[in-house]
């Protein structure tokens, strides 16, 4: 891939999206603001937010999914273990 050519944003990890994201944010802080750069860094990292946005909301339903699996999971193996004796006892 040629220099300069920027990888998709679904095929970074989240921290890589993440990297690139604060290092955009970085040159938007310096104080020699490349003006025909502006905008290409602008739509790089709007699609960087969206994307981290997007896998966010993934993970997050994900978990909200999968919690109450754990939790049952949790209760049911809580009745089959003697809280005296840590030994599982067969039903």
């Amino acid at each position: 891939m040629a220099k300069g050519t920027p990888v998709g944003t679904a095929d970074l990890t989240y921290e890589e999206a993440s990297a690139e994201l604060d290092a955009i944010v970085e040159f938007f802080e310096g104080s020699d603001v490349d003006v025909d750069v502006l905008v290409v860094k602008l739509e790089r990292a709007t699609e960087l937010v969206d994307e981290l946005e997007r896998r966010l909301l993934a993970t997050r339903l994900q978990v909200e999914e999968l919690s109450p699996k754990l939790v049952a999971a949790a209760q049911g193996a809580a009745a089959v273990i003697d809280p005296q004796t840590g030994e599982i006892i067969d039903g």
